[in-house]
């Protein structure tokens, strides 16, 4: 085997590994990366094993994943009641919880955001807690989208390549 082959497998590995890390930690890009990791792949092979088609269907598995995880973040915080001030707190507190506490701070530090987001607001407790929820419920959604998308994306790859 070709020692520029190994090191070619070797990095879209990386690339997918620490894409699937990223799907749970929101500092790093996750399915852009593993979709990057495909893309180099393809373009050192001059696209030998993966067709033009394909390399589109990963773009637009990429967009779709990027624009749901969106999307289930906020519905799930706007469903459960969180208003603007909840949102934008849950945010500074997923990613103070992440530093704070790693994978437990994911979690905990949007909850504690959004309450403390509602609670300035005026809202009740109980109605922050209920938004503070629905952060979580939205992340976990979005979280096990992108997984099943992103191990979808690793699948297709091996089989075209392998």
């Amino acid at each position: 085997m070709d020692w520029k082959y190994i090191i070619l497998t070797g990095t879209t590995i990386i690339f997918f590994t620490v894409g699937l890390m990223g799907i749970a930690l929101p500092f790093l890009p996750g399915i852009p990366l593993i979709w990057l990791g495909i893309v180099i792949y393809g373009a050192f092979t001059s696209f030998a094993r993966l067709s033009f088609l394909i390399i589109v269907v990963f773009t637009v598995l990429m967009l779709f994943t990027v624009i749901v995880d969106y999307l289930a973040n906020l519905y799930g915080a706007k469903k459960f009641g969180a208003g603007k001030l909840g949102i934008f707190f849950a945010i500074i507190g997923m990613m103070t919880g992440v530093v704070a506490a790693g994978l437990v701070g994911l979690i905990i530090g949007p909850l504690i955001g959004a309450i403390i987001g509602e609670l300035l607001s005026g809202k009740s407790h109980r109605q922050a807690l209920r938004a503070g929820l629905g952060t979580i419920v939205g992340f976990l959604g979005g979280t096990i989208i992108k997984f099943i998308i992103g191990l979808v994306m690793i699948g297709i790859f091996i089989w075209q390549v392998f």
